[in-house]
């Protein structure tokens, strides 16, 4: 299962720019989009029915801001979404298709910015951290694909030092991804495959992005522990013509049927 996570700046412009023409040829099972920008019923036809796809959005209530999307090749058993908390489900911020032992969600953490404050943002972290606590009890394995608004070692961001007191890398976000990965115990689905440096997602603009600069890895795939072994290939793909993000593609090896 070849799953690919990608944060769009809108996914009508990211179509446009391309994006379902590169995903023809990337054979992706499932592909996590976040931050569309746009309600279902705003996006043109050739946008809500991608060729080779199902796709399935959860709308933000707000015009104009986040909304999160899932396009699977397989028609789900099921799709869930938001994570029963209002306050965040009216901006759109989760989706999971639910296959035969495999739930694969995509998720989208709000950013400090006109919309949450950073105690908004920390609000999101201990609810999200509390749903992973949840599903661990549960008897089937998950994925959730996104981004994760922050970056969690200081191998996943090029100016560590100088981003300590920005958001993103503060301590007490850092604290969150130890818990998801401590003790709540979610692996970094790709740190599992590829352990190289300057591995990064996101740039602060475009001009960085083409100067390979002030990088940081904020989108991310985390997965229960039991899925770590069938994790084979892990790759960014860094064509930013989609926005300030690069795609994360892992590849699963692992028959779904």
């Amino acid at each position: 299962m070849r799953i690919i996570t990608l944060h769009v700046d809108g996914l009508e412009q990211a179509v446009k720019n391309g994006l379902y023409t590169w995903l023809a040829g990337a054979d992706a099972d499932v592909v996590a989009i976040q931050n569309l920008k746009a309600k279902e019923y705003q996006l043109s036809d050739d946008v809500v029915y991608p060729e080779g796809f199902n796709a399935y959005f959860f709308d933000a209530e707000a015009d104009g801001y986040s909304g999160v999307a899932i396009l699977t090749k397989d028609v789900p058993k099921a799709i869930m979404t938001g994570i029963g908390h209002p306050e965040w489900d009216l901006q759109g911020r989760f989706i999971q298709a639910d296959f035969d032992h495999v739930s694969v969600a995509s998720v989208l953490f709000p950013a400090v910015d006109e919309h949450n404050t950073l105690e908004d943002k920390l609000g999101f972290q201990k609810v999200f951290l509390e749903h992973l606590q949840k599903t661990r009890r549960k008897r089937r394995e998950f994925i959730f694909c996104g981004n994760f608004e922050a970056a969690h070692k200081t191998v996943d961001i090029q100016d560590w030092e100088a981003a300590q007191n920005e958001p993103g890398f503060l301590p007490q976000e850092r604290a969150f991804l130890d818990q998801v990965f401590g003790p709540v115990g979610y692996i970094d689905a790709f740190r599992e495959a590829n352990f190289g440096e300057t591995q990064f997602t996101w740039w602060p603009d475009a001009e960085s992005a083409r100067r390979n600069l002030n990088g940081w890895r904020k989108d991310m795939q985390i997965c229960t522990p039991e899925i770590r072994q069938y994790v084979v290939e892990a790759r960014i793909e860094n064509n930013l013509k989609f926005g300030q993000h690069a795609a994360v593609m892992i590849e699963y090896e692992f028959d779904e049927e």
